[in-house]
């Protein structure tokens, strides 16, 4: 068990910690070397290109495999362009939908407000295109310089914490969470498992409640939040026009459902 996880963590090492799920495993870089470590093709991580399936072929004394196309030019280094995601600001609604959705929380911004990408932190992994309900995110090429060796270790080891400090605030938000998933659901418990055995990783701790239960709980009580919100906002209307006690009267014991609803 301790060799499968050291060689687990030794792949995760070698993988780019974009956490883009191009490879098919949706939550994250881990996952994927985990599946390696199992007898996965090591030729899907697609930001890293030929130089991260060599370099895992290396590592596993496998025959080397052509990497999968990226729709990006290849660079000097043998990976793909690296891009950079920018938001058309005069279109942003401040719907939070991408803040969500980057695994690595580099957009910022408020409710009903502009965001914005720290472009110094995205790695192009193209989450938050998706969910944007007004299209107004754009994918343009890196200018900075290549990184060498270093900086791209140094660069996946802040992804990685990053990654991991975003799994455990989503955890924790998901007890109380009023509203669908935006990316990919993640297997937490995983993520906590091997931080537990490993030294290098933030620990992640599991909330109480299970994800299926508080996903239901949530699902309805937002369903029955906006159904007394519609009620609510019927009758105000009508006593506007008309006073009528049996109204009155209901307006309030409705009134009352809801502050016990928003208080849960």
């Amino acid at each position: 068990m301790n060799s499968q996880i050291s060689l687990i963590k030794q792949i995760d090492a070698l993988l780019p910690q974009t956490q883009c799920g191009l490879c098919g495993h949706r939550d994250g870089c881990l996952p994927y070397a985990k599946s390696i470590a199992e007898g996965e093709a090591a030729n899907k991580c697609v930001p890293g290109g030929q130089p991260v399936a060599d370099a895992l072929a290396n590592l596993l004394q496998r025959p080397h495999l052509q990497a999968e196309e990226s729709v990006w030019p290849i660079q000097k280094d043998g990976r793909p362009q690296r891009m950079k995601a920018i938001i058309r600001s005069d279109e942003c609604i401040g719907c939070t939908k991408c803040i969500s959705a980057c695994p690595v929380d580099a957009i910022i911004g408020s409710g009903k407000l502009m965001h914005t990408v720290l472009t110094d932190l995205c790695t192009g992994c193209e989450l938050c295109i998706p969910p944007c309900p007004v299209d107004c995110i754009d994918l343009v090429e890196d200018q900075n310089p290549i990184p060498n060796d270093d900086e791209k270790i140094r660069e996946q080891n802040d992804l990685r914490q990053r990654y991991y400090a975003h799994i455990q605030r989503e955890e924790k938000r998901r007890l109380n969470r009023k509203g669908p998933v935006v990316r990919a659901a993640i297997d937490t418990e995983f993520f906590a498992q091997f931080s537990k055995q490993n030294e290098d990783f933030p620990s992640i701790q599991i909330s109480k409640k299970t994800t299926e239960t508080s996903q239901i709980v949530d699902a309805k009580t937002t369903i029955e939040l906006a159904k007394l919100r519609t009620q609510i906002k019927k009758l105000e209307k009508q006593l506007s026009v008309r006073s009528d006690d049996k109204k009155l009267l209901q307006l309030q014991q409705l009134q009352q459902q809801l502050d016990q609803l928003q208080s849960v």
